[in-house]
């Protein structure tokens, strides 16, 4: 019994050692058609059990599962069979090769070690110590929603007075940084300002970090009372002349804050709303389908359906808005010829999705948001800026519906300006679609942090 005993300890102990070899992070990059994918294997031990989780930086996924994982005699097998996705390779020096297969697509990866702390996609903008600025960890509470907001203040350390901006994000839950696909574009922003005189004020979005209050029932309105709440924090240490800078849905906020609070100076606006918000996602459809190869009689038939489902949310008074949404995509999908409908557990996977999302509280109340009615208040300074390959804000339109407002205001100190070849997160690109962020090295151009803080300190 006693031998029996030491062999079994022994065996899991020694099982325990081998698969700890392959416990890491690892990076490869995957060669697809027209791009290079990085792809990164989170792989775990709990217990006598290995997990594996996987992250996609250039798309800006992170955490898929990775339904099974076995590793024997150096070799490792992944299986997501959600995501029909298997990866078989055999470790090596500590480089691991093998195969990534997809659905039909199989292409070779090979996987290094992620060294910690490591970039898996290059940001060279992102900010590296040593830091000639302060920097504070900061948090108050929003006495509206009575929920706390965390973030980073970054001061100027050789001058005694200066403006301090307050960064507002855009849609979706977003940390301190902004960050997506890898780029930091608000800690880009607080570096290049503190340098230049400026301070900065950039928050976790609720739910996210160190702020909490995140519910399904919150609305641009939410945000804007956290936007409000900074505002008044930043007034208690003594600061005076504060700004707001606000990043799409951010850009709708600055105003709507600044509306109804004084003590808000001047505003910056990156890619804000200046249209009735119902338009401006039609645009939005019809600049990224074109992108996408759609022709004028599909564009057509989108924005027809959309103007059909923006309507209904917006001027719906029942109490079952998501039926009434399902019925007009149901309508829709039926006039589709048989063998271009999808299944019948596809269409309904489908409906009960767009419905849900058209749905929420935010989505409802982002659609009735009508930009005039802020924009038009506003007599403080404003920079308004957008730029020409932007396919989710376009730049002609709403940079023209903020104009008109301003001048309704009778405001005589604003600018706007429309910078040359830029997308929707302020990158030097090429066509301006989503899939593009990610894969630009750049984070965001140099012009535009030099407009924005030249403005500031001169306004």
């Amino acid at each position: 019994m006693k031998t029996t005993l030491f062999f079994i300890v022994s065996y899991f102990c020694f099982s325990t050692l081998f698969a700890q070899e392959i416990v890491s992070s690892w990076v490869g990059v995957l060669d697809i058609p027209g791009a290079k994918l990085p792809v990164v294997f989170n792989i775990k031990q709990i217990g006598n059990e290995l997990t594996t989780t996987m992250d996609s930086p250039m798309q800006g996924v992170k955490d898929i599962p990775i339904t099974k994982t076995t590793y024997e005699k150096n070799e490792l097998s992944l299986t997501s069979s959600e995501m029909q996705i298997q990866y078989k390779g055999t470790l090596k020096s500590d480089q691991i090769e093998g195969i990534f297969s997809q659905g039909q697509m199989s292409l070779p990866l090979i996987l290094n070690r992620k060294k910690e702390g490591e970039s898996t996609l290059k940001r060279p903008q992102t900010p590296k110590a040593p830091f000639d600025y302060k920097i504070e960890e900061v948090t108050f509470e929003n006495p509206t929603d009575r929920n706390t907001l965390a973030g980073t203040l970054t001061t100027p350390s050789n001058k005694k007075e200066f403006p301090v901006v307050i960064l507002i994000s855009g849609s979706g839950q977003q940390n301190r940084d902004s960050e997506i696909f890898g780029h930091k574009s608000f800690w880009v922003i607080a570096d290049d300002f503190a340098k230049k005189g400026i301070g900065v004020l950039r928050l976790d979005d609720r739910g996210v970090g160190g702020s909490n209050g995140a519910s399904t029932n919150m609305t641009t309105q939410n945000f804007a009372t956290d936007t409000n709440a900074a505002v008044e924090f930043i007034a208690k240490k003594g600061f005076q002349e504060i700004g707001l800078i606000g990043h799409s849905e951010g850009g709708i906020i600055a105003p709507i804050v600044a509306s109804q609070n004084k003590k808000v100076k001047f505003i910056v606006s990156m890619a804000g709303p200046g249209i009735s918000i119902d338009e401006l996602m039609i645009l939005q459809t019809n600049a990224q389908g074109k992108l996408s190869g759609a022709n004028e009689a599909q564009l057509k038939s989108t924005s027809d359906l959309n103007r059909k489902l923006y309507a209904t949310v917006k001027n719906y008074q029942g109490n079952d808005l998501q039926n009434e949404v399902k019925k007009i995509l149901f309508n829709e999908l039926e006039k589709l010829p048989k063998e271009q409908q999808p299944s019948e557990t596809e269409m309904e996977n489908f409906l009960n999705d767009q419905s849900k999302s058209l749905s929420m509280p935010w989505y409802s109340y982002f659609l009735k948001i009508n930009p005039d009615d802020y924009w038009s208040k506003i007599k403080i300074p404003v920079l308004a800026i957008n730029g020409t390959l932007d396919t989710q804000v376009t730049s002609k339109e709403n940079l023209n519906g903020i104009k008109i407002s301003l001048e309704k205001a009778k405001n005589r100190r604003f600018e706007i300006a429309e910078l040359p070849n830029l997308n929707h997160l302020f990158q030097d690109a090429k066509i301006g679609s989503v899939e593009e962020y990610g894969q630009l090295e750049q984070t965001i151009a140099p012009i535009v942090l030099e407009k924005m803080s030249s403005w500031i300190l001169k306004y």
